[in-house]
């Protein structure tokens, strides 16, 4: 009987210790990004233009998902605004934009809101059309590996992910938390992806719309392709062909 006391006080405080091992346990942080060439990830959630499920919702158009940590936040107010001036342009582009926060959605729109009134830069107000996702449970930060584990953080982080009309990611950027990102390297970068993707070109490093592009091969001499290929183009070296591109 003794042994059996003895055995059973053994079990329960190792069940106990292990209990108490893993209600401290920390969450594992080190969520998985997407790499390009993959396909993006699935979410369905409430943002400030409704119920979304992205990226099905958004069709044949490009897409853009950009993420914040926090609504009212001063670099991230400065985006939002930038990429409303910039609506325009995208829609050019055939790009959709949407903008992923960890806040509730109640919380999106009192800062849309907010920031329809500003006059930023006295460029006069802009409505923001695009949808503020509500990501207040991390769905999203996990499905696309935006949780911040250095700093043990259960806020995303500021990423950019440029999806195709296929839903193939093309393009990740991060971003630190004090570092306003480049939204005309947004536009300039969608723009690039279009022109590589229907003209078979590569573009060089600098490049913007109407420069010149690099030519990745160059078919066999005395054929139709060579005749068509060869138009409008220059070498810098023997591994360097530019090609003249009329957009």
């Amino acid at each position: 009987m003794k042994k059996l006391f003895l055995a059973v006080l053994v079990l329960f405080t190792a069940s106990q210790l292990w209990a108490q091992d893993n209600s401290g346990k920390k969450e594992d942080r080190n969520f998985r990004i997407p790499l390009i060439g993959e396909k993006a990830p699935h979410f369905t959630a409430d943002a400030t233009t409704g119920v979304i499920n992205f990226p099905e919702d958004y069709g044949r158009h490009w897409k853009i998902l950009f993420s914040h940590p926090q609504d009212f936040t001063p670099v991230c107010s400065s985006e939002i605004l930038e990429l409303g001036y910039l609506q325009d342009q995208f829609d050019k582009l055939n790009t959709k934009l949407v903008v992923v926060s960890t806040d509730p959605v109640s919380t999106h729109i009192q800062w849309k809101k907010a920031l329809e009134e500003l006059n930023y830069k006295d460029r006069g107000t802009v409505k923001i059309k695009f949808p503020l996702v509500d990501d207040e449970y991390l769905t999203v930060a996990k499905e696309y590996g935006m949780i911040h584990a250095p700093t043990n953080s259960t806020r995303d982080v500021r990423g950019v992910f440029i999806i195709d009309p296929d839903d193939v990611i093309q393009a990740i950027y991060f971003y630190p938390m004090k570092i306003g990102r480049n939204t005309e390297e947004l536009i300039r970068t969608v723009t690039a992806l279009q022109v590589v993707s229907k003209n078979n070109v590569l573009t060089p490093a600098d490049w913007k719309a109407g420069n010149d592009v690099l030519v990745p091969y160059l078919p066999a001499p005395g054929t139709k392709a060579a005749d068509e290929t060869m138009k409008d183009i220059y070498k810098v070296a023997w591994f360097m062909t530019y090609k003249k591109l009329n957009l």
